[in-house]
């Protein structure tokens, strides 16, 4: 139990505050759709405007979580600003890829709620609008604003219409119909069986996520979520004046009409930091693959696996690290994560890659792996690269005794501090930290 607590308490401890976070939006915004405010906003909705309201509120939160865990630059910084201070918490960066999902199940929860909310929101809306009964609170209400169309409630505003349309003429309707679907696609694309078996199509679908935020910063711009005004309130008390509404604005009544204002758009106020952070890292990336990298040596190994021997300006590394990688004759666009399985003293950097998919394969033709005769240099395809960026393996020589268990190609790490002992030991003969270390390689 000690072991567990000292392996996994911080993990449980950072989900734990994220869920709080989560239940605490959820609930606060919730309560806040309950002020006097939108008192009449709620006489046509009922409590369907505070249950989309609130998990709003929470997807704002998410959005703004979500693009961190894949900063990767960003997580290399901080795993090395804090790997001098704690090792526990420096390794709770490995697991980016994790919240990086969970954050993204959390806004697909809280966009089904919101959605399911504002289907009844729009429906109520349009009931309120066909009414017709100038007895009925309801239509009155929708009247409102009808002369000079600044101040009214019901963002539906004519009877020749339906949900359709508004959900297609509306700014808020079409970015809501954009980013769902955006999401649908993002989410169903990502599941283990598309990412393995169509990694091309998770990498693309998964860009639609610059469609996702456009149309999130844009969804609220069209103000459709309304409220009584602080001004109006002090002459207009809707608990009063309810009743008397039938007399709103005639002469001798102490209620005039009530006047009703939008709410600002608040996402952008989230988005825009982690949008920022998320822009500088797409540059860095993109300074990095304009860099020349120069592929000194091609090994084909037994089981079709590949081995890039490659060399580049200002390459530093450690073990256990990963680069991502690009083949500009291939593809323009995609990038693939490889371990790096040479050594830091070594005066170049090398990757093997197991031939098992479309990109693989064109990179192992590329290279002459279907020839027997030699491959010249100069035609060997120009390779980009990215990183290389930390993992845990980099804390390899922390510890007095290390286990690498590995099976597979996914012994690759393990050959870089294979490699480094060997250069420690032999050439260097350095004293280091760590006195064992077992290889288990399972088949």
């Amino acid at each position: 139990m000690g072991n567990f607590a000292a392996n996994e308490g911080l993990s449980i401890f950072v989900i734990l505050v994220w869920l709080g976070i989560n239940a605490f939006l959820f609930v606060h915004f919730y309560i806040v759709f309950l002020d006097e405010r939108f008192y009449y906003t709620r006489v046509l909705l009922g409590h369907a405007l505070s249950w989309a309201r609130a998990p709003a509120a929470c997807l704002n939160f998410n959005c703004m979580l979500i693009l961190l865990p894949v900063c990767r630059n960003l997580l290399s910084f901080l795993r090395g600003t804090i790997q001098c201070c704690s090792r526990t918490a420096a390794r709770q960066l490995d697991r980016n890829i994790t919240f990086h999902k969970l954050v993204a199940y959390m806004i697909a929860l809280h966009t089904a709620i919101h959605i399911i909310a504002h289907l009844f929101n729009f429906e109520r809306f349009m009931n309120a609008q066909l009414d017709g009964n100038a007895s009925d609170i309801n239509y009155v209400l929708s009247q409102i604003g009808n002369g000079d169309n600044r101040s009214f409630l019901n963002p539906i505003r004519t009877n020749d219409t339906n949900q359709t349309i508004v959900m297609f003429t509306t700014i808020a309707g079409l970015t809501g119909v954009v980013i769902t679907l955006a999401l649908i696609l993002i989410i169903t694309s990502s599941m283990e069986v598309i990412r393995r078996s169509y990694f091309e199509v998770f990498w693309f679908t998964h860009h639609l996520f610059v469609v996702f935020f456009i149309g999130l910063v844009l969804h609220g711009v069209g103000r459709i979520v309304r409220g009584q005004t602080v001004t109006s309130l002090e002459n207009h008390k809707p608990n009063e004046c309810e009743k008397y509404f039938e007399q709103w604005g005639k002469n001798g009544s102490h209620c005039q009409y009530p006047e009703f204002a939008g709410n600002p758009p608040m996402t952008w106020k989230w988005v825009v930091a982690p949008m920022f952070l998320y822009l500088c890292e797409r540059l860095i990336r993109f300074i990095r693959s304009q860099q020349k990298v120069v592929i000194t040596k091609v090994v084909m190994h037994p089981s079709k696996t590949l081995e890039l021997q490659m060399k580049k300006k200002g390459f530093k590394m450690e073990v256990g690290q990963y680069v991502f990688m690009q083949c500009p004759s291939i593809s323009q666009l995609e990038w693939h994560p490889f371990t790096l399985t040479s050594a830091p003293e070594e005066d170049h950097f090398s990757v093997h890659i197991r031939i098992v998919g479309d990109w693989t394969e064109r990179l192992y033709k590329a290279c002459g792996g279907d020839k027997s005769e030699f491959q010249d240099a100069w035609k060997l395809p120009k390779m980009a690269v990215d990183g290389p960026f930390g993992t845990a393996s980099e804390d390899v020589f922390r510890y007095e005794a290390v286990v690498l268990v590995g099976a597979g190609i996914g012994v690759t790490p393990f050959a870089s501090i294979l490699k480094s002992v060997w250069y420690k030991h032999v050439q260097e003969n350095a004293d280091i930290f760590t006195k064992k270390q077992s290889f288990l390689k399972c088949m």
